[in-house]
């Protein structure tokens, strides 16, 4: 190539076309890669450009790396011909010459803008070269040769092996002797398929573990477990590459019980929506009564579930998570939890958001999320809210402020790099943090997530450990792992890697009676699990019972490999990798490359501290002003009097109203059934400055109002209460002498009512970027905002006096937003995909003239005012911001209200 390019050329061809009977090729990934490094560093790369004629390329993965590793373009030849030849067998019928072709490129044009998205990249242009991967199992010869600046932890295969792979590729497709191999292999790697790629989940290891946990019988789990544990351990996940040392084993009986090792066990994060509520409610039973924790996922919790029944069981589930959605995270919601784990990133679809299908937003679902029921629910990219606009440490500071008697957890994937973040998650007060693996994730996950994003637990876990205890900071966090844990035996080696605490989520679902169709997004699964479909639930079976023998079984499993090692408790067993040897058997051509010293580096702790979770955080909740709140604010706590006071505030005192609601939630147990405090019975006035989170869920009953100014992300969460800002009269005064006028002045931060559920918002001035963000119920009212307002919005109703900055309304799926715009600049500033702007419906005149009454009322605004004041010209300036899918379900309605109307 590079002579080539000495002779002129600016366009190089890669091809394999010139395969054949006495011909191999290279891996096309490999050739690009070589060609890319070696003329970087010859300084020529940028004199020419690659492309790359591979049969290789087929699926939306292959091109990714192939672009990302300096292909310029890529020619999939093999894949338009296999479509011609579908064509040419009737097998795809299509209604125009090249139809198939076309939409086979525009398919990959979707995925690989999905995988752009996922990192954070806008550009196919800055995609291309970036290698935003990790390797898995490649030597550091040809990574620092081919693809250097990766990361590739556990060395692995070289030349050799890659030559003797492409050998025995090139020996099938030209067999010595063609007539003894008719077959080619039938694949399987998205789905079990009989001779077969290998899947850890097949119909034998399902069979066996129902069969066991549904009789309680231990033989049969006995031989699940050996064949996971054995058969799996050199095939399918790097933990079954290890083997445990030689312990001076103990007696059984000297062994921590299994009542106190399945307090460790949670189950993962699957939300009531994308399964039903007898699957869901069917895992926190039985979780609950052993002691465990089970999650409710993104999805909100029935607060129903909150009381016990009538025979003692709690369908509550203990970890209540919160994700960059916000769905149905309110105050109630929060109080209610034993932990709150806030979702950076998911183990199976690392940089994804989640996604819940119209169709499968039924009424029940929608109340709990507090969204539109048949409007689709997008959780945005956690990397597009959380790692951007909201502060870690500050959101683990309000979510505590929000549960004073519960735990903060986040959750991160399993990558290089995971130990660093997960030492500023504990320095941010975290009180536990998860690993998760690349394995797991539902059939909903997209083919390339479950394939190509995130990484092994065990490479994540291990740094995770390493780095906390040589920063001095693993006794303060607990640490959790999950990612297809199924056997005591995974649950041993995670301990010896790091764990303090074990995430199951496939296994309980399969032992609930899963039988893996991956098909959840359909909404069609036949075992009543991954359905909303009222006749298809009625199939569930499951029984908490069966969830709580499996939980047994793998602790009664793990004690008998303690006691071999000779550990007595789950403590002594933390982070002693130095019991772990890299041993793979049946040693294997491949296999036998890898070198495990970094995982299996044995972490010395610090004189005073421990390999596990010995400490608790320091909150700094005695310090909160919220203390000095509860003590004024008494009287309604204690018998819901009406109380109104000032208080000064600083910009240091944060997340203020945060305890005192959620103590008044606990007292009076409020909430979408407990009812609601009358309005105003408690009223504070603030003067000064607001710290970040003021009045974040804040409830109903509860009003704070703010004379002076506001930090970033006020009203976070709101859940029916009310907050006002309005400037210091002195500071207005001077600056109306300047010619300043309130609606000009910036008055609150960034990200307000983020998440917001319900309630009341009125800022007399100009509010920062992304204004009600996942807004999904409250109604405000501001005199301006910058970019990216209503962003993800779901429900509400916002008022703009003034103007909006670029990016307006993205993702809005439900909700009205009325702007005031005088000027005709929203067409320009809106991001129009989901949304019609339209002039005010009838219906809605008289919504907007109370909501500008009452903003007059808190916070005497001159801009509203004079709005209403002369309101036939100035009604005429609102443009209505409709999200079509809310509209259609609002015209859907209205035809059943006159069907009905009709019908009477």
């Amino acid at each position: 190539v590079e002579a080539a390019i000495d002779e002129g050329a600016d366009m190089i061809i890669l091809s394999d076309r010139g395969a054949g009977p006495d011909k191999a090729p290279i891996p096309s990934l490999l050739a690009i890669g070589a060609v890319h490094q070696y003329l970087v560093r010859n300084h020529k790369r940028t004199e020419c450009g690659l492309i790359v004629e591979t049969g290789e390329a087929r699926e939306v993965m292959h091109f990714c790396l192939l672009t990302g590793y300096g292909a310029g373009a890529v020619v999939p030849y093999m894949a338009y011909e296999s479509l011609d030849h579908l064509i040419e067998r009737e097998i795809l019928v299509e209604a125009e010459a090249g139809k198939a072709q076309k939409n086979y490129i525009k398919a990959l044009e979707k995925g690989m803008l999905k995988v752009m998205a996922k990192i954070g990249i806008s550009t196919q242009h800055s995609y291309r070269c970036a290698q935003i991967f990790e390797a898995v199992g490649i030597g550091s010869t040809v990574m620092d040769r081919c693809f250097s600046g990766t990361a590739s932890r556990i060395e692995g295969i070289g030349y050799h092996e890659i030559g003797m792979e492409a050998l025995m590729r090139h020996a099938i497709a030209y067999p010595a002797h063609p007539a003894r191999h008719r077959e080619l292999d039938v694949g399987g790697a998205y789905r079990w398929r009989r001779r077969g790629e290998f899947h850890q989940w097949n119909p034998e290891t399902v069979a066996k573990l129902q069969d066991a946990t549904r009789r309680n019988n231990q033989q049969t789990y006995d031989e699940f477990a050996e064949e996971v544990n054995n058969r799996n351990r050199s095939l399918a996940t790097l933990r079954g590459l290890l083997a445990f040392k030689e312990g001076d084993a103990i007696p059984l009986d000297e062994v921590e019980p299994a009542s106190e090792i399945v307090k460790r066990f949670c189950t993962g994060a699957m939300s009531y929506g994308s399964i039903s509520a007898e699957s869901h409610e069917n895992l926190a039973i039985a979780m609950n009564r052993i002691g465990g924790r089970s999650n409710t996922g993104e999805g909100g919790e029935d607060p129903k579930r909150f009381e016990p029944d009538a025979n003692g069981d709690l369908r509550r589930s203990s970890i209540k998570q919160v994700a960059s959605g916000r769905f149905g995270v309110t105050n109630e919601y929060l109080v209610n939890s034993d932990e709150i784990q806030i979702k950076m990133a998911q183990g199976a679809k690392p940089g994804e958001g989640g996604q819940l299908p119209g169709h499968k937003v039924f009424d029940k679902i929608a109340t709990v999320r507090y969204a539109t029921p048949g409007v689709e629910l997008i959780s945005p990219p956690p990397h597009h809210d959380i790692y951007s606009i909201e502060d870690l440490a500050q959101l683990i500071h309000d979510l505590k402020n929000a549960n004073i008697h519960g735990k903060v957890s986040v959750k991160l994937v399993s990558e290089v790099g995971v130990g660093t973040i997960a030492a500023g998650v504990s320095k941010g007060k975290s009180d536990l943090v998860l690993i998760s693996g690349h394995d797991g994730g539902t059939g909903a996950s997209p083919q390339t997530s479950i394939k190509h994003a995130g990484l092994p637990w065990e490479l994540g876990l291990a740094e995770t450990h390493q780095v906390l205890v040589d920063n001095d900071l693993r006794d303060r966090i607990r640490v959790q792992v999950d990612g297809q844990l199924k056997t005591g035996r995974d649950v041993a080696i995670g301990a010896l890697l790091g764990a303090d605490e074990f995430g199951f989520a496939t296994a309980p679902l399969i032992v609930s009676g899963c039988i893996m169709m991956r098909k959840c997004h359909l909404n069609t699964c036949p075992v009543g699990i991954a359905t909303q479909d009222p006749d298809l639930r009625k199939k569930f079976n499951g029984k908490p019972e069966h969830v709580v023998n499996y939980m047994f079984f793998v602790a009664e499993e793990l004690r008998k490999i303690m006691a071999s090692l000779g550990l007595r408790t789950m403590n002594e067993m933390i982070g002693r990798a130095d019991l772990l040897e890299f041993n793979p058997l049946p040693e294997h051509w491949k296999a036998k490359s890898l070198d495990f010293t970094r995982i299996l580096h044995v972490a010395e702790a610090w004189e005073g501290s421990t390999l596990y979770h010995s400490k608790t955080q320091d909150h700094g909740i005695e310090a909160a002003l919220d203390n000095v709140l509860l003590e004024k604010a008494r009287a309604a706590i204690e018998s819901k009097e009406s109380v109104r006071f000032s208080q000064d505030i600083r910009n240091i005192n944060r997340t203020v109203g945060t305890i005192l609601s959620s103590e008044l939630t606990r007292h009076h147990k409020l909430g979408m059934y407990g009812g609601a405090l009358p309005e105003d019975t408690v009223w504070i006035d603030c003067n000064g400055i607001g710290g970040n989170s003021f009045g974040a869920f804040i409830i109903e009953g509860v009003t704070l109002k703010i004379v002076g100014e506001s930090n970033d992300y006020i009203g976070k969460g709101l859940s029916g209460g009310k907050v006002i800002v309005t400037p210091n009269p002195d500071f207005l005064a001077t600056s109306e002498a300047h010619g300043m006028k309130a609606e000009d002045q910036i008055i609150i931060g960034n990200v307000a009512l983020y998440g917001a559920t319900s309630g009341q918002a009125y800022f007399r001035g100009v509010a920062g970027e992304r204004f009600c963000v996942r807004n999904s119920g409250a109604w405000a009212v501001v005199e301006g905002v910058g970019d990216h307002g209503c962003e993800y919005m779901t429900g509400g109703r916002v008022a703009i006096l003034g103007q909006t900055g670029r990016n307006f309304a993205a993702g809005m799926s439900g909700g009205i937003a009325y702007v005031y715009d005088p000027g005709g600049d929203l067409p320009i500033h809106c991001n129009k995909d989901n949304v019609d702007l339209k002039a005010l419906h009838e219906n809605s005149i008289p919504e907007l003239r109370g909501m500008l009454e009452r903003h007059i009322q808190y916070t005497d605004s001159t801009v509203a005012l004079r709005i209403l004041e002369n309101w036939e010209e100035e009604s005429s300036h609102f443009v209505r911001v409709m999200p079509r899918d809310y509209a259609r379900v609002l015209k859907e309605e209205q035809v059943q209200v006159e069907a009905t109307h009709v019908t009477h």
